[in-house]
C-alpha cells in the first residue's frame, strides 16, 4: 500500500487514491437530501391533526335550569310613600288681660268645644271700671238730650250739641272697651279641639299677652308625604288612599291639596291627604305610609330573588325562548308586596329561569325543568 500515498508538490499527503474516499461524499449527500426532504414534508403532505380534532370534538351540553310557567295578569299600580301626620289647626293660646287666675276648668289632654271655657281670671277691677265706664255714659247721654232740647228752642248753639256727642261717644267707648276686658277674663278654646297644653294655676298672676294654653284640632287629620316630579301626573285631588300607620292601624284617606312648586332641594312635591279622625284619637306626628292607586298594568307575580342584572346594570329576568336559550329581558318593579313582587316587561307567557340563572348567560343553550311556583318561593327562601 506504499504506493497509494504519494507526496504532492508540497510535500503534503493526499488519500484521493484510496477507496473510502469517495464514498464518505456519497453518504454526506444522501443525508443532506434526506433533511430537506423530512423538512419539506410538511408542504406536501400537511397534517391532517386539526380536522380531526374538529371532527372527534364533543358537542356542546345544555345547561339544566328549572324553569316557571308564568302568565301575566292585571296588577293594581300603587305609588307608596312615607309621610308624617299634622294637625288640622293647632294655636296657642295667650291671656288677653292680666290678671290672678280665680278658676280652671280643663285639664290638658282634654277635648273642647269652640267657645268653651278653660280658665276665669279675677274680674273685680274690671267689673268696676265698667260700672264707673257706664255711670259716665248715662250722664253723657243726659247732657246729649238736654242740648237737643235746648236746639229746638233756641237756646243752645250748635257748638254745644257737638260737644255733648263727643262725651257721648266717649263713654260709649269707655264701656265697649270695659265690657271687652271684663269678656276677656274668661279664656275660652278659640276652636273645637284637644287640649295639648295648660298653664294656669289657681292662685297665679297672668299677663296680658302670656302664653297659656295650646289646643289642638286632630279632626280631620292630615298626612304630609313627599311625591317625585315622575309621579306627580298620575296623583289628583279627590283620589281615595291607604294610610298605614305606624302605631299598626290603618285608615282611609282623600288626597285634599297637591303642590304647585317643587322643592329646590328635593325636587318632589308636597302632598297632602286628610283622614277622618273622630274624637282625635290618632294623635299628630305619627309616621305613616301612603299607597294611592294609580292604575292597572299587565305583570307577573315574582320572587325578588330570581330578578338579576344586566351586563349595562339595568334590572331584569332571564327566560327561556321557544328554541331553549336564553334570554335576558329587562323589567321594571310595578309593585311590591311582602311575598314577592309585581314586574313588568315581560311576554304575555314567559319561561322564567327560578334556579340555575346565574350559571348561564343569554344565548346559552339550556335544558328547562319545569317547576311548580311554590317551589320557587321555598328555593328563594
Amino acid at each position: 500500500m506504499a504506493h497509494d500515498m504519494q507526496p504532492d508538490l508540497a510535500g503534503k499527503l493526499t488519500f484521493d487514491g484510496d477507496k473510502g474516499a469517495g464514498r464518505s461524499k456519497w453518504v454526506a449527500v444522501f443525508l443532506a437530501l434526506l433533511l430537506i426532504g423530512w423538512m419539506g414534508s410538511g408542504y406536501v403532505l400537511p397534517s391532517q391533526g386539526p380536522e380531526n380534532e374538529t371532527a372527534t370534538a364533543p358537542a356542546k351540553r345544555a345547561i339544566t335550569v328549572a324553569v316557571m310557567d308564568s302568565q301575566a295578569q292585571d296588577v293594581q299600580l300603587v305609588l307608596s310613600a312615607e309621610g308624617q301626620s299634622e294637625p288640622d289647626r293647632a294655636t296657642a293660646v295667650q291671656a288677653e288681660t292680666e290678671g290672678q287666675v280665680i278658676s280652671v276648668s280643663a285639664a290638658r289632654g282634654d277635648l273642647v268645644g269652640a267657645g268653651q271655657e278653660i280658665g276665669r281670671l279675677d274680674a273685680a277691677t274690671i267689673e268696676a271700671q265698667l260700672l264707673q265706664a257706664q255711670t259716665q255714659q248715662a250722664q253723657a247721654t243726659r247732657d246729649l238730650n238736654n242740648a237737643l232740647a235746648l236746639q229746638e228752642r233756641g237756646v243752645a248753639t250748635e257748638d254745644r250739641v257737638s260737644s255733648a256727642r263727643a262725651a257721648k261717644a266717649a263713654a260709649d267707648a269707655a264701656v265697649a272697651a270695659a265690657e271687652e276686658q271684663l269678656a276677656n277674663t274668661i279664656i275660652r278654646a278659640p276652636f273645637a279641639g284637644r287640649l295639648n297644653d295648660l298653664t294656669l294655676d289657681e292662685g297665679e298672676f297672668v299677663s296680658n299677652g302670656s302664653f297659656v294654653a295650646e289646643v289642638i284640632d286632630n279632626d280631620p287629620l292630615t298626612v304630609v308625604i313627599q311625591v317625585p316630579q315622575q309621579a306627580l301626573s298620575r296623583i289628583q285631588t279627590g283620589q281615595t288612599a291607604t294610610v298605614d300607620f305606624i302605631t299598626g292601624e290603618q285608615r282611609s284617606g282623600v288626597v285634599s291639596f297637591i303642590g304647585a312648586n317643587a322643592d329646590q332641594q328635593t325636587r318632589t312635591f308636597r302632598v297632602e291627604v286628610t283622614v277622618d279622625n273622630p274624637d282625635s284619637v290618632m294623635p299628630a306626628g305619627l309616621s305613616a305610609r301612603i299607597a294611592l292607586p294609580t292604575g292597572e298594568a299587565r305583570g307577573h307575580f315574582i320572587s325578588p330573588a330570581i330578578l338579576s342584572l344586566g351586563t349595562n346594570g339595568e334590572l331584569g329576568i332571564k327566560i327561556v325562548e321557544d328554541d331553549n336559550t336564553v334570554s335576558f329581558r329587562p323589567v321594571a318593579i310595578a309593585r311590591a308586596q311582602t311575598d314577592g313582587v309585581w314586574v313588568t316587561g315581560l311576554p304575555e307567557n314567559a319561561r322564567i329561569i327560578t334556579v340555575g340563572q346565574g350559571f348561564v348567560n343569554a344565548g346559552d343553550l339550556v335544558d328547562p325543568r319545569p317547576i311548580a311556583a311554590d317551589q320557587t318561593a321555598e328555593i328563594a327562601q
